[in-house]
């Protein structure tokens, strides 16, 4: 039982070498007998602050009252007054003589005049910090006095440690004791060791020990008093030596000197109570006491006052000691955040106060709240988050953005709020960098194939902007399989022309990915076309990307001349006018109406290699010597290839497979037209070819060249073009002028051909297309016949 008791009022360990803490550098000074030291724990390095107290042997009367102030320390809670984790007492021999030690350990604090000195703070912000400060004291007074009933004895600026927040903390109870005026016999206890208090200190009944006065006076009068003593010492900036020294009051703020007087008043009973120090003072009351207490009462306040009082702070801030907005104001902000009392306005003011802080404070006690914040369903916050994702995005590790933030993050892809959407698709521009390939190719290249089809314009040309950016993030597999259906199967079609521009500016950008076949057949096809885009602007970046593209080819033409067989000279960077390509289009939200409204140019952009073809189509039957079938070739060579592009996972390869799906709905005026196929010499061309192998059939070829040239559009004619694709353009015009005559077969067909025989083996357009009734079906009878006289020869 005996040792029970002593663990109980002694300490909570039994001795030094079981102390789970490691005893650091000791402070200049501390209260009474203490040493303060620097410590922090052996668990997980946290800091602590440990006291200690020696005296010769265990009756020593300073050591009963270091237990006495372990105890009542221990047993005494209230935010103003210092936090108690562990004790305990080690008793040391030195030969003959004995040393006993009390170990009490607390949360990290550090002494008021070391604090003070270390701040260095002037004028009005010291004022401010000071009624913060004195705030402080104060409530932890009144608690211990009016709820408690219990004295301190000593306040004095010894008595008052600073914690990390720079809160203002009240210890040293050594000297504490019950007070009770209405009995008697419990008086001769109180103040037992009063005889440790500076005669400095104690006011004049304590110093008389006139216990009978002490009795009858209120329970405040002696530490009110003692808080008198700690503001003349905090402003004058000097120890109190002597009493008189409290007549003093050049430094004491106008405001703070009729309080400051009745604190000190002789006569016990006027005394001012602390409870009403800090209702009543005018000198409490200024921007920085209001601001913190407002955070510290925050769950008690309705949503208007929040939202009023965050929108405020971001200026507040400015005007604020700068450290105490950093170790105080910015943790209470982060907690209220993170457990959903403050209003997502408070997110600015956190990010504005946050980027003050060196790159090791901010990672280290802003980051964490920020990667929580993540997971709120609070959609407000999650748009501040996405809106300053520049500020911290660098800041977030790859981990932690691949496991912890883009999971929340991607469920804005598919919001309902068209500003969301377009916040999260900018957010991926700071962490693609960091997702795994993983994640890209498994999730955010399918959320992005979706926002290609968006019903808003601008997201849509900011999610091509974005591949574009992204790319170089892309394994070499992916990037063949995504960009370029992703750039000319849709972005080149958009009804939406800066969609258009951003599809030819992100191809500029990420030409080097590209081979000269790819280049050849699938993207400049599709850039051409657009040069006589109804927009300028595209119609602009259309020629210089043609330019850029043609530079590329060219060089790798001279490369393969020279011998050069290596890197077929597309690594060349994009031109200088596209440098500048990958800033965002405007804002969804500046768009007003329906997308519809912005698709007047639909027909010659979403489909315009179809309107083109069929216009050369006819043409090319009225007037045979005339150029633009070139164009036609050209288009027809973009649609075979895009055919061959392999299927994909994210939506790419899928939506160019089934573009002529869009065709039938398509009331772009060009359904009337002849199909492709009528005009086209190509089969001829290449029935021809394929007759002089066989050469006994030559003969009847020439016979009825008239109805050869309507009977063109045979089944096996038809096989047969499905060999070929499109004539390289720069040949095309010249057989077709020669067969429109009527006597090229019979002269010299070869002469007709000028390309050599396409390798390619993709269908024709409108063989693929099925753009329903076809003008040719009148003419099957012909073909029968074409193709019986050709059989018999």
């Amino acid at each position: 039982m005996f040792k029970f008791l002593k663990g109980v009022v002694g300490g909570s360990g039994t001795g030094l070498k079981d102390l789970p803490y490691n005893i650091g550098d000791p402070y200049p000074s501390a209260w009474g007998s203490w040493t303060h030291f620097r410590g922090t724990s052996k668990d997980d390095g946290s800091p602590v602050s440990i006291f200690s107290l020696s005296g010769s042997n265990a009756q020593d009367g300073h050591l009963a009252a270091g237990r006495n102030g372990v105890k009542r320390l221990r047993t005494v809670r209230h935010p103003n007054i210092l936090s108690f984790l562990h004790s305990t007492e080690a008793e040391t021999t030195d030969g003959s003589a004995s040393k006993v030690t009390i170990y009490m350990v607390t949360e990290p604090v550090m002494p008021l005049s070391e604090k003070i000195k270390e701040l260095g703070l002037e004028g009005t912000q010291r004022d401010e910090y000071y009624a913060w400060g004195l705030h402080q004291v104060a409530k932890a007074v009144s608690f211990l006095n009016n709820d408690c009933k219990l004295v301190h004895g000593n306040v004095c600026m010894a008595s008052v440690v600073v914690t990390p927040t720079l809160d203002w903390k009240l210890h040293a109870f050594d000297v504490l004791s019950e007070f009770d005026g209405n009995n008697e016999a419990s008086s001769g206890q109180m103040l037992q060791y009063a005889w440790l208090i500076g005669s400095q200190y104690k006011p004049m009944e304590l110093v008389k020990s006139d216990l009978a006065v002490i009795r009858k006076s209120p329970a405040w009068a002696i530490d009110s008093w003692g808080l008198g003593c700690l503001i003349y010492e905090i402003f004058s900036g000097l120890k109190l030596v002597k009493t008189e020294e409290l007549r003093n009051t050049a430094s004491i703020p106008k405001s703070l000197l009729p309080d400051y007087q009745r604190l000190l008043s002789s006569m016990p009973s006027r005394r001012l109570n602390t409870s009403k120090l800090i209702e009543n003072s005018e000198y409490f009351q200024n921007k920085l006491v209001d601001t913190i207490h407002f955070m510290e009462i925050l769950s008690l306040k309705d949503s208007v006052e929040k939202d009023t009082f965050f929108r405020k702070l971001p200026v507040l801030a400015e005007q604020l000691p700068r450290q105490i907005v950093l170790k105080k104001l910015l943790p209470l902000l982060a907690s209220a955040l993170e457990f959903g009392s403050a209003a997502a306005p408070a997110l600015t003011a956190l990010l504005k106060m946050g980027s003050w802080l060196s790159t090791e404070e901010f990672n280290a006690k802003l980051l964490p709240t920020i990667v929580k914040l993540f997971a709120s369903n609070d959609r407000a916050i999650r748009t501040g988050l996405l809106q300053h994702i520049d500020q911290f995005g660098e800041s977030l590790s790859s981990q932690t953005v691949d496991e912890q933030v883009y999971p929340h993050i991607a469920t804005g892809f598919s919001d309902t709020s068209a500003f969301l959407r377009e916040l999260t698709l900018k957010s991926m521009l700071v962490l693609a960098p960091k997702l795994s390939q993983r994640t890209i190719s498994g999730s955010l290249l399918k959320h992005l194939s979706k926002l290609q089809v968006d019903e808003e314009p601008a997201i849509r040309t900011n999610t091509t902007i974005l591949l574009g950016n992204i790319a170089g993030y892309l394994n070499e597999g992916t990037r063949k399989r995504v960009l370029i259906n992703a750039f000319t199967v849709r972005a080149l079609r958009d009804t939406f022309s800066p969609a258009r521009g951003a599809g030819i500016m992100a191809l500029c950008a990420t030409s080097g990915y590209y081979d000269s076949t790819e280049i050849a057949t699938r993207i400049l096809p599709n850039v051409v076309v657009l040069t006589i885009d109804p927009d300028s602007d595209v119609r602009s970046k259309s020629f210089q990307a043609v330019d850029q593209f043609l530079q590329l080819l060219k060089q790798n033409n001279e490369k393969e001349i020279s011998g050069d067989t290596t890197a077929a000279g597309l690594n060349i960077p994009s031109l200088p006018g596209n440098a500048s390509l990958l800033g965002w289009a405007m804002s969804s939200l500046t768009l007003k109406g329906k997308p519809s409204e912005h698709a007047s140019s639909a027909p010659v952009s979403s489909n315009a290699p179809l309107a083109a073809t069929s216009s050369d189509s006819i043409s090319v039957e009225n007037a045979p010597t005339m150029a633009p079938v070139r164009v036609s070739s050209s288009f027809d060579l973009t649609e075979n290839h895009a055919t061959e592009s392999p299927t994909s996972t994210d939506g790419w390869g899928e939506v160019e497979n089934g573009i002529h799906d869009e065709d039938e709905t398509e009331k772009d005026g060009w359904d009337e037209l002849e199909p492709l196929e009528e005009p086209k010499p190509s089969p001829a061309l290449a029935n021809i070819q394929a007759a002089q192998k066989r050469p006994v059939s030559q003969p009847t070829q020439t016979k009825p060249p008239s109805s050869r040239s309507t009977a063109r559009p045979a089944k096996d004619d038809d096989d047969l073009w499905g060999s070929i694709a499109a004539p390289a353009p720069r040949t095309v015009s010249k057989p077709l002028n020669l067969k429109a005559s009527g006597t090229v077969d019979d002269d010299d067909p070869w002469a007709a051909i000028a390309a050599p025989a396409p390798m390619t083996r993709a269908k024709p357009l409108s063989a693929g297309r099925g753009r329903g009734s076809k003008p040719a079906a009148p003419k099957l009878g012909a073909q029968r016949i074409n193709r019986t006289s050709s059989t018999g020869m």
